[in-house]
């Protein structure tokens, strides 16, 4: 019988075990609100027990209304301790969190007794806030009013301090509890997380007497947020050694390490694992599966499951759009940014940054400035920096130099670090130095403390011959005590991740890979090679530069990868750098020389080399 039938036959002739039967069978508030008005006229209204169960289902932040649950509330002469919990959950779990604080005080006010339910609610609404002051005050309660020993209220309380910066009044609490559940651990792992704390989060997670699939996970996606890959997938690895079966969070966290890896193998056994468990292919997992594909520069594979997907959303076009643009397939992400609006899918702004890269990295200057003029005019939506960002680099990058620098001076907001980066690039792939000094010293003081900036410009002094000016930024980089961020390049063969830093001798096949890659450079000698080295420091000898230049990390994973690899097999390299023109040259080389397929991406975009030619063509 239907719900509404119900009411008139239940209700007619009231009685409490009707009213029960309905309310659980209640689904959204009309049908509710007609249990409300049958009990008004059976006079039920003054009963505590029902009403605490419409006030429940009002209080829902699904299903129910806040404003009426607050109704009720105030209607209701003397309402119980539920009645009060259940408003200051409600509340906490709103838009207004610090609404649910009066409630507490008002609960004191009126001696309304507390149980253990109260303290964790208003602490949910703290930490929302981030009320560090107010958490201390209510862990003094919690202790006078005898919930100190309480799980579930000490639990709150360090995800309370967790969430408000505290981790070390939350390590503290958390070393004094005298009863620890998996939810005690998963809660302060999860804190550490938040606060960027992993050394201390692996601590703990190692000294767990139990884990359950919320713990493995925390850990991993903590892994991966703090750029820690490869640890993400060796706990991936373990995890299911020791039998946890992973859920859809921590399959998307580790296929967001695979992306960032490059590695393929294990991304498409993950793939192969959501296909074999019949893990539903929601958005967000076909976003993460997209993005590992095109990452890994499998651009077919992404593809193909986004034409799989049944539910295909803004993220998940924009996935697509994002990966073929980093893939140097502009035209094709120009078409399906095109059939994105036929589907009635209209872009945001994360698709606008996605399909003017595109037209960046294919230098599509008219298309980038007409799709640029459009996001405003035509889709009402307002440029940010980040597409002011890649309309400099499209100019830049063409060569637009004059264009570029007005865009950038003219433009709404003050421009930042990456704005002048972008431009100082575009000088030094031009060979414009005058202007490249002006904007390399703009640059270091909009972001002194970046070590890449004092090498930007160090490098412009070093193609004008101006060396002494070279060596005297390299030397304020040292006094501020900078450092260039590493080059690092990883390589996976048979599901195992090899990272190379330039200069690298840690790796334990180091002598076979050097002696690799004598042999390679000999090879490309006889092909009329000879390495770029003019911008590195002239008080280097030239044979000094050539071994600096053929230490670079991306030509180490090369030749391990070649010596390693059967043939027939494609290369993958992932660097976090860009790459200098002389890796550039060297394996476009290679993959005619040695007739193998080379796949590299860099920290901007995919190169695809083969039989002597990129993808990019030599246009980055």
């Amino acid at each position: 019988m239907a719900l509404s039938a119900s009411l008139h036959t239940s209700l007619s002739q009231p009685k409490m075990a009707d009213t029960w039967s309905l309310l659980d069978r209640c689904s959204n508030m009309e049908e509710l609100k007609q249990i409300h008005s049958q009990m008004i006229k059976a006079d039920l209204v003054a009963d505590a027990v029902p009403m605490s169960r419409l006030l429940v289902f009002c209080a829902s932040p699904n299903s129910g209304d806040l404003a009426y649950a607050e109704m009720l509330f105030e209607r209701f002469e003397r309402p119980n301790t539920l009645m009060w919990n259940t408003m200051i959950r409600g509340y906490s779990n709103s838009y207004e969190p610090e609404r649910a604080l009066p409630l507490y005080h008002q609960m004191l006010h009126h001696s309304v007794p507390f149980n253990a339910f109260t303290f964790p609610f208003l602490l949910k609404a703290c930490s929302t806030l981030s009320a560090l002051e107010i958490i201390q005050q209510m862990h003094a309660h919690i202790i006078k009013f005898g919930f100190g020993s309480e799980v579930y209220a000490t639990n709150s309380l360090v995800h309370g301090y967790a969430m408000a910066g505290s981790i070390k009044s939350a390590h503290l609490l958390f070393g004094r509890l005298p009863h620890r559940d998996i939810v005690t651990y998963n809660t302060m792992i999860n804190g550490c997380k938040r606060c960027g704390d992993i050394e201390l989060a692996d601590e703990i997670f190692k000294e767990m007497p139990e884990k359950n699939v919320v713990s493995w996970t925390t850990m991993i996606s903590s892994y991966v947020e703090a750029g820690q890959y490869k640890k993400s997938l060796n706990l991936f690895q373990e995890m299911q050694t020791v039998g946890v079966e992973p859920d859809d969070v921590s399959l998307t966290c580790i296929l967001s390490a695979c992306a960032h890896l490059g590695a393929l193998d294990q991304g498409k056994w993950i793939h192969a694992y959501i296909d074999r468990t019949v893990i539903q292919i929601d958005p967000i997992i076909g976003c993460a599966l997209i993005d590992m594909y095109a990452r890994c520069g499998d651009v077919e594979e992404a593809l193909a499951v986004f034409l799989k997907m049944e539910r295909k959303n803004v993220a998940a076009w924009t996935a697509l759009i994002s990966g073929l643009a980093i893939n140097g397939k502009a035209r094709d992400a120009l078409y399906w940014f095109m059939k994105m609006q036929k589907a009635g899918i209209m872009p945001n702004q994360i698709t606008f940054t996605a399909i003017l890269k595109a037209c960046s990295y294919a230098g599509l200057v008219d298309k980038g400035k007409s799709l640029f003029q459009s996001m405003e005019k035509s889709y009402g939506l307002k440029p940010t920096i980040e597409h002011y960002g890649c309309m400099v680099d499209l100019l830049g990058r063409a060569g637009m130099l004059t264009e570029a620098k007005k865009l950038v001076e003219t433009m709404p907001m003050k421009p930042n670090a990456v704005i002048w980066g972008a431009l100082l690039s575009a000088c030094r792939i031009h060979g414009n130095k005058e202007l490249g000094k002006q904007i390399g010293k703009t640059l270091i003081e909009v972001d002194p403390d970046h070590g890449g900036r004092y090498i930007q410009l160090a490098s412009i002094h070093a193609a004008a011959g101006e060396w002494n000016q070279a060596v005297e930024v390299r030397k304020k980089m040292k006094v501020r005590g900078l450092a260039k961020l590493p080059g690092c390049s990883a390589i996976s063969i048979n599901g195992i991740v090899h990272e190379f830093f330039a200069g690298d001798n840690s790796h334990p096949d180091m002598k076979e890979i050097y002696h690799e890659w004598n042999q390679i450079a000999e090879r490309l000698r006889e092909e009329g090679y000879k390495p770029a080295t003019g911008s590195l420091l002239h008080d280097l000898e030239d044979e000094d530069k050539e071994t600096a230049i053929h230490h670079h990390s991306e030509k180490l994973a090369m030749a391990f990868g070649l010596r390693r690899m059967k043939p027939g097999t494609t290369l993958r390299i992932v660097k976090n750098l860009r790459i200098c023109e002389d890796c550039h040259t060297v394996a476009r080389l290679i993959s005619k020389i040695y007739d193998k397929e080379m796949i590299m991406r860099d920290r901007i975009r995919f190169h695809h080399f083969r039989d002597g030619k990129c993808t990019c063509g030599d246009y980055w």
